[in-house]
């Protein structure tokens, strides 16, 4: 929903890139949610509506605040990851959709087997020391880069 002043978020719209760091994908996930409520630990089963390289959109019975910090599992996994709670909606009926952010881009978390290319670009820029030109391999036990006659 806009207020008429902003762009339409979608993708065929340019500035949709500035307003996501990564293309979402609407996916139904059962995903399970860690942290405390109120001072008391807390542990509810969900799913996911949307996700994305950073996080993703859950819906949540458990009250929790915005710039709290919770970690989410993939029960098919069991991986864990570090949450930030980066947006809270109206309640609707029982639950509340929140929108988590992973403390670190985690493209891999949610094991989408065709993800969008720009999550693909997150997994490369996580990595340490990659580059964006691949090496050239060496000639066999040399260490010395092959050329075009070898």
């Amino acid at each position: 929903m806009t207020n008429g002043k902003e762009p339409t978020p979608s993708p065929l719209n340019p500035a949709y890139a500035k307003l996501r760091r990564t293309q979402r994908v609407h996916i139904l996930m059962a995903v399970l949610v860690r942290g405390t409520s109120g001072g008391k630990p807390f542990e509810e089963e969900t799913k996911t509506t949307t996700v994305n390289a950073h996080g993703g959109l859950i819906s949540l019975a458990t009250p929790v605040t915005r710039g709290q910090h919770v970690s989410i599992v993939n029960p098919k996994t069991a991986e864990e990851v570090e949450c930030k709670v980066a947006f809270i909606s109206e309640t609707k009926g029982s639950k509340t959709e929140v929108g988590l952010e992973f403390t670190e881009a985690s493209p891999l978390f949610w094991r989408i087997g065709f993800p969008p290319e720009d999550w693909v670009d997150s997994m490369e820029r996580k990595r340490p020391g990659t580059s964006a030109t691949p090496a050239r391999p060496t000639a066999a036990g040399s260490g010395t880069p092959r050329g075009k006659n070898d």
